[in-house]
């Protein structure tokens, strides 16, 4: 029987990590924190969703960082509108959001710094996804348009995220000790997904799927 209880997927922008983990979280039955992760946030913050998807996997600039530790303003102590809410406010509700989820387990976090927030808990499974920049720039240009679709901007997107957990959490995002496996997704999401279930010693038995249909499925 797996001991494992919580699944965390960390990824490079384009690369597939998110179907990946949609994928984990329909094949167990379990829930995804992903974008649900940001409407308990902005719940528990008592701020527009809208808020906090600016904020979401984002670092705050220098000069709000000087100006917020000249006036000793916390970070994220007592939210209750726009006003008070920064990148820092939604990285520490994130972070009590994450440990919570994974005190009931059945989930698969995505991203926010979740493989360093449960680093030390021996019942969750680290997964980081990667792939190479075309197939990422395809990606993303499918999802969202050429005008999203550059190096640049993936690129930029892969320094914040970096930039986030460095703060946040003092680890080095691609350090492969926070992870358990490492997958690229250009063998397929649903090899991904195989492999980490296998990795788990997740028996058939667990999955939503029947056992005939996980054998035969291309």
């Amino acid at each position: 029987m797996s001991r494992f209880r919580v699944i965390t997927v960390a990824r490079q922008y384009g690369s597939g990590g998110g179907p990946i983990a949609q994928k984990l979280a329909d094949r167990l039955g379990w829930d995804l924190l992903d974008n649900a992760l940001i409407t308990r946030i902005a719940k528990a913050a008592k701020v527009d969703r809208r808020v906090c998807e600016k904020y979401d996997e984002q670092m705050d600039s220098w000069l709000h960082r000087l100006t917020k530790t000249a006036y000793g303003r916390g970070a994220f102590e007592g939210v209750a509108d726009s006003s008070v809410f920064d990148g820092d406010a939604m990285a520490g509700l994130a972070r009590q959001l994450i440990e919570e989820a994974a005190s009931i387990g059945n989930c698969v976090i995505v991203g926010r710094g979740g493989q360093c927030v449960l680093q030390g808990r021996r019942d969750v499974f680290h997964v980081y996804v990667y792939a190479p920049l075309e197939d990422r720039i395809r990606r993303v240009r499918e999802k969202f348009g050429p005008q999203h679709a550059t190096s640049e901007i993936i690129r930029a997107s892969d320094r914040e995220r970096a930039a986030y957990v460095k703060h946040h959490y003092q680890c080095e995002w691609c350090n492969p000790h926070l992870y358990d496996a490492m997958f690229t997704s250009t063998l397929g999401e649903d090899t991904v997904v195989d492999a980490v279930l296998a990795a788990m010693c997740i028996s058939p038995d667990r999955l939503k799927v029947p056992e005939d249909a996980y054998a035969q499925r291309s």
